[in-house]
């Protein structure tokens, strides 16, 4: 199974897109402050997939990028203690957003975002956990298809996925805005309440960050109101970064 015309089209102007833009002569380093009010405002037209209570005292962003095996690590590893001690308790708002760095990428965001907001979350995690399987193959449609195959996509759908273009500008668009404005160098990066954090992080590190930002006084809000919806499952479900280009 390969590529169809279309999706060629769209997948292939993804990979010249990420080789042309290279990285911004501006870039940010470990610990610089970007605007708050600047990352809160996504370029593309994409509505941000936020888990978490919204009026947490902080803010955690991360672009990533499904081939990224930090991004992986990351997600496959530290997530799942992460949101159960941050939040699941209302101390943080947490955001990822895609960062395309090449056309498998952009494939995955294009699935997501196709699978509306409630499932979004779980097809990213379903494409991090079988990094190793399609990442790897020699026919990459095949293997991605296969896995969205699991997560409920027909070809129709997911071949519509694929060359979804209003979609796929909006990735482009995140992905500019990153390298231009906040001077993301690679993947996975973190913004805590604005604070650059480049690479992968472990537990203990994100905790250093975020557990100062956290008033003392902080009262986690009831249960039903500290979280965004749960995701309803379309099926079951190292300190280092990928460079941006």
């Amino acid at each position: 199974m390969k590529f169809n015309r279309r999706e060629t089209i769209i997948l292939a102007a993804a990979a010249s897109a990420v080789s042309l833009s290279g990285i911004s002569a501006s870039q940010a380093a470990e610990g610089d402050m970007v605007d708050q009010a600047a990352l809160m405002a996504p370029a593309g037209g994409l509505t941000d997939k936020v888990e978490g209570n919204a009026e947490a005292p902080v803010t955690v962003i991360e672009y990533a990028s499904p081939t990224c095996p930090h991004c992986a690590s990351f997600h496959n590893t530290v997530y799942e203690p992460f949101k159960e001690q941050y939040i699941d308790t209302g101390k943080v708002k947490f955001i990822v957003r895609p960062f395309a760095r090449n056309a498998l990428d952009a494939a995955i965001f294009l699935l997501a975002e196709a699978a509306g907001e409630e499932n979004y979350h779980n097809v990213v995690a379903t494409y991090f956990k079988t990094q190793n399987e399609w990442g790897m193959s020699d026919k990459p449609r095949d293997a991605i298809y296969s896995v969205a195959q699991q997560l409920g996509f027909t070809e129709e759908s997911f071949s519509a996925a694929l060359t979804n273009q209003e979609v796929f500008a909006g990735i482009e668009a995140q992905r500019e805005q990153a390298l231009d404005e906040f001077g993301l160098t690679g993947t996975p990066t973190f913004y805590v309440n604005g604070k650059t954090l480049s690479g992968g992080k472990t537990l203990e590190q994100l905790a250093a960050e975020i557990d100062p930002l956290v008033p003392a006084d902080f009262v986690a809000p009831a249960a039903a109101d500290a979280m965004a919806p749960a995701a309803d499952a379309m099926a079951p479900a190292a300190d280092a970064m990928a460079p941006a280009n």
